[in-house]
């Protein structure tokens, strides 16, 4: 699995700009869905169908989009001013590098004194070459950040953990899962960190009974951090409430029971700011009743995003073992 993570995290793809990770997410589950399709907006839909009438329908949902740039402007020198595309942190920047679609890296500066928090305003992108050749980067371009996974016993550290490693679940969870009962659609959204948007066209075309978003939730256990009862390596996180929604009573029902049959340990979870594709699937259509799945990570949205590889594995035993079983809510 640590190589799907690998292939997943490095990936280039900021939001509205899902094509590179997407053309590798169809390579990975090529042969394991009955049927895949990719709707107008760019999500990935992939149905494995249980072949019995009436059968209950089940979405899971992954952000395959991570945050990233937008150049606002380009001078003759190769130095690029740009915007955020998601919830970027100017303070995290200084020093990293950015990869845009057709190759091109830069690294991100400052204007005057490092020494304090500066405004995404008073950033730039230096791409120059030192040959006085106007850069071929253009107003609109996006990036994304530029760093490799690394591998520390079980702690994996990378720049796109949100939501590749939930990603990744899903991809493993397809390879494993045969003969459910249910009819599952696995949802490799875009356009999360701008606004849940490729969860909410999806869901209204999956029409499901349920649906349980797989995102990263944020810890309580480094130091003098938030006051947060999620750590890593105590098990994946089932969700309760974030800013964007209440999670319904009977898919976290579903989740405990599940893990519990699974003998896999668990948390709770009350997320104070953020949410994720659960919040628009809630919303589509007459309503559905959703939850999340969470893989407790530290250092969201930076470039070292930091998740257990216990708590990725036993997220994926939850959900096979509540996909095996009809659903019932």
């Amino acid at each position: 699995m640590i190589e799907t993570i690998r292939k997943l995290v490095e990936a280039y793809g900021p939001s509205g700009h899902e094509d590179q990770i997407r053309a590798l997410i169809l390579e990975e589950i090529d042969g394991l869905a009955d049927e895949v399709t990719v709707d107008a907006l760019g999500n990935v839909i992939a149905w494995k169908r249980s072949g019995r009438e009436g059968a209950k329908k089940v979405m899971l949902s992954a952000h395959m989009d991570e945050i990233g740039v937008m150049v606002t402007h380009v001078d003759e020198d190769g130095f690029l001013r740009f915007t955020g595309i998601g919830g970027v942190y100017a303070s995290t920047l200084i020093g990293n590098r950015v990869r845009f679609a057709d190759g091109t890296v830069g690294a991100i500066g400052v204007e005057g004194d490092m020494n304090r928090k500066p405004a995404l305003s008073e950033l730039y992108i230096d791409v120059s070459d030192g040959k006085n050749r106007k850069p071929r980067i253009r107003v609109g371009d996006a990036a994304g950040m530029v760093r490799d996974l690394v591998v520390r016993g079980d702690r994996l550290t990378a720049k796109s953990m949100d939501d590749r490693i939930g990603c990744a679940v899903q991809i493993e969870v397809m390879r494993q899962l045969s003969g459910s009962p249910n009819d599952v659609a696995f949802v490799f959204s875009v356009q999360e960190e701008v606004g849940l948007r490729g969860a909410r066209t999806a869901a209204h075309a999956v029409d499901p009974d349920i649906g349980i978003a797989i995102d990263v939730t944020r810890t309580g256990d480094t130091p003098k951090g938030v006051k947060m009862d999620v750590k890593l390596g105590a098990g994946p996180a089932i969700k309760i409430k974030d800013s964007g929604m209440l999670a319904a009573p009977e898919v976290v029902a579903l989740m405990e029971k599940a893990a519990r049959k699974a003998r896999i340990p668990c948390q709770r979870e009350v997320l104070v700011r953020g949410t994720t594709d659960a919040a628009a699937m809630q919303l589509v259509r007459a309503g559905v009743r959703a939850g999340c799945l969470s893989i407790p990570c530290r250092y969201v949205h930076t470039t070292s995003e930091t998740v257990d590889l216990n708590d990725v594995q036993n997220a994926v035993k939850l959900l096979l073992t509540l996909l095996k079983e009809p659903v019932r809510v």
